[in-house]
């Protein structure tokens, strides 16, 4: 896929009024492409399609589909989910599915936790590579290359693998203050470099290497600094800042990717958080269109962990599962369902205090921002405002304004449409809860 008014632009033909940047983004569940204009305004007309976990080859064909529909512009930035593996053979055919951070199996190697963590600021768990590596070469799996979908996506859209220094720092493999593969973690796990895609942001033939999504939305919702930080709640859900530094130390508990060379990625993310809310409601039938952030804060006793896909941030326990306390006869499902949104904040807010020095958070994500009632208890938490994206889904918009400033483009700024503020009372009786729910994990996790 080369983008024809690149190539119009490349033989010298036209003068082009304006540039027209699609952005595709390959999330959890669908894949949305949508046009942006050099101000960073979204044409009308996105196109989206939702998935349930396909091959790679079918989640290609879903992307050139939304593409289709959307035509073609002066570059193709893409962004997608962070952590997927696609194990290939020696003519790049895909040997496995599409694995994602909600893939759970595996080991990983002996890899001593905390100086891999300060090494490649990632965890011991199943969503990075080491364990679905692991995994693979116990079943028997014997590939030429292990890529991410966005390699794969790039190699059949532009016809080269090529890893972006964003994707691959997500991987587990990668040292982001070193700027290169770690070689103490592919010694453990066998794998040469030539087993892995190259890492450039160079683009190829205007499409650019896909980047990490969660990085993408701080840039789309204007969130690029350590004092501004963006919550999202989408499939799943995360808290992350964006900055600029030329080195910088992983903290207990939290990831340190980075967005390119010159930006890390710091923060911490949730397996549940939209997903949660679709099972709240598909299974508490009565909850649908009630209106939680009205009732009382935390007045039904309950604790909610939520961990339906086992714990990522702050506790990086893949073994963990959800879990309710405090379940009484006089348990309504309201309650049931009040309490769960109330532990996804409680976990974000530890987030946050754990990044310390942050000074406003911006909410963003399809599930979050259509969802006040939500947004207005992570107000109520946090005891301070929240400011809210005018921005539907910021990965898209971040994308696309990374590759507008890579044109030589100024960004435009991220529009706000409002603000939160907490409500009198409501915080204090959250810290109680909070407490609370510290309490419960840790004799849960005894």
């Amino acid at each position: 896929m080369f983008p024809r008014r690149v190539a119009a632009r490349a033989r010298g033909g036209g003068c082009l009024s304006s540039l027209r940047i699609v952005a595709l983004d390959v999330g959890s569940s669908s894949v949305r492409a949508v046009a942006y204009d050099e101000a960073g305004v979204a044409e009308p007309g996105d196109a989206r399609l939702a998935y349930a976990q396909p091959g790679a080859d079918e989640l290609v064909a879903a992307c050139r589909a939304v593409l289709a529909q959307v035509g073609e512009g002066d570059a193709l930035a893409i962004c997608c989910f962070w952590h997927s593996l696609v194990a290939v053979d020696g003519h790049d055919r895909p040997l496995t599915p599409v694995l994602t951070w909600r893939d759970l199996g595996g080991v990983s190697p002996a890899l001593e936790p905390d100086r891999y963590h300060r090494r490649t600021g990632c965890f011991d768990h199943p969503a990075f590579w080491p364990a679905k590596i692991s995994r693979l070469r116990e079943e028997g799996v014997r590939p030429a290359r292990y890529l991410s979908f966005g390699d794969y996506l790039l190699l059949h859209l532009a016809g080269e693998a090529r890893s972006s220094i964003s994707t691959a720092s997500g991987t587990g493999l990668y040292d982001p203050n070193r700027l290169d593969w770690d070689e103490e973690t592919l010694e453990a796990l066998g794998v040469d470099r030539g087993q892995l895609a190259p890492v450039s942001d160079e683009p190829v033939g205007g499409v650019r290497p896909a980047l990490g999504d969660g990085a993408c939305s701080n840039v789309g919702a204007g969130c690029t600094t350590r004092e501004r930080a963006a919550v999202m709640i989408g499939t799943s859900a995360a808290l992350r800042v964006v900055y600029a530094a030329r080195a910088a130390d992983p903290r207990p508990g939290l990831f340190l990717y980075r967005l390119d060379e010159e930006r890390f990625c710091e923060g911490g993310a949730l397996s549940d958080g939209g997903n949660l809310h679709a099972w709240l409601m598909r299974t508490l039938h009565e909850v649908a269109g009630a209106g939680f952030a009205e009732r009382p804060a935390a007045a039904h006793g309950l604790v909610f962990l939520p961990f339906l896909g086992g714990e990522r941030s702050l506790g990086w326990d893949a073994s963990r599962r959800g879990a309710i306390r405090g379940l009484s006869f006089a348990t309504t499902p309201l309650d049931i369902a009040q309490a769960a949104l109330e532990g996804v904040c409680y976990q974000l807010a530890d987030v946050l205090d754990a990044l310390g020095g942050v000074e406003a958070v911006v909410a963003t994500g399809r599930a979050l921002l259509a969802n006040s009632d939500w947004a207005q208890i992570f107000a109520d938490v946090l005891g301070r405002t929240v400011e809210v994206s005018a921005i539907g889904e910021g990965s898209a918009r971040g994308a696309a304004m990374i590759a507008l400033a890579g044109l030589g483009v100024p960004v435009p700024r991220a529009p706000i449409a409002g603000a939160i503020e907490p409500r009198p009372g409501r915080h204090e009786i959250h810290l109680a809860a909070r407490a609370e729910h510290r309490k419960t994990m840790s004799e849960e996790g005894t």
